[in-house]
């Protein structure tokens, strides 16, 4: 694999894909800056310390999927052992241009493919990460399901997965709280620095039905991840899940 992106062809619903392209195609340029904003810059040290995680996984073949701007895949860079080797997956190209834009690690390499038809064989990788992206393979229960499944095939046996999403909080108050920032700011923030109408509809729309954590504990299990562990951050609006195959 060389500098420029290795292009698959998909293996789901061509019309889902080329739409969700587009809303990611969109917001590219200042997709790193309104995550910031929205989240107040919380959002760096959550995917660092997701990193952090991520980083004791032992081999050499670390996967991040649906990487966007390659945020997480330049966090594990920088923790990884000098042996290993960071894939960094999506299937937006404009994304993956802004990730290469800012490359200086010589262990990144970039790929444009489909989260849910990883191009690699079965148990082949030691680690999988993926990062505030979760919820956009989640258009219902059983596609997201298909996903876990196909990061479950591409791990050695006692691989690690981890998984960096929005969640929801326990307490109903604080989940009201949150549902209303993200209905109050997301889409008007994101539109006004993105110019994306729908970008930020659709990502404002994701984030309060996605699963709470123990929701999403279980649908690892049942894509057959054992050792399920979560870590809740900021009074449950995030969260990272570690599952070991």
């Amino acid at each position: 694999m060389g500098d420029e992106p290795y292009f698959i062809k998909s293996c789901i619903n061509e019309k889902m894909i080329k739409g969700i392209q587009k809303i990611f195609s969109e917001v590219a340029d200042t997709y790193e800056l309104v995550n910031h904003i929205l989240t107040f810059g919380l959002d760096i040290y959550w995917r660092r310390k997701a990193a952090r995680v991520a980083a004791k996984a032992d081999g050499i073949y670390w996967l991040d999927v649906c990487s966007g701007t390659g945020e997480m895949a330049q966090n594990l860079s920088r923790l990884a052992d000098e042996k290993a080797k960071i894939i960094s997956i999506d299937f937006c190209y404009p994304m993956l241009s802004k990730a290469l834009e800012k490359r200086n690690e010589a262990n990144i390499f970039f790929v444009a493919a489909e989260a849910r038809c990883l191009p690699f064989p079965d148990k082949t990788l030691d680690l999988v990460t993926i990062s505030f992206a979760t919820r956009n393979i989640n258009p219902h229960k059983e596609f997201l399901s298909s996903h876990l499944r196909e990061f479950y095939r591409v791990l050695k046996p006692g691989g690690r997965f981890v998984n960096l999403e929005t969640s929801q909080p326990r307490l109903k108050i604080l989940q009201k709280l949150f549902h209303f920032y993200i209905k109050l700011a997301v889409k008007p923030i994101g539109y006004l620095l993105s110019g994306s109408k729908a970008g930020y509809s659709y990502l404002s729309f994701t984030i309060p039905r996605f699963y709470s954590s123990e929701e999403f504990s279980f649908l690892l299990s049942q894509a057959g991840f054992r050792q399920v562990n979560c870590q809740k951050l900021f009074f449950g609006v995030s969260a990272i899940h570690v599952a070991v195959k």
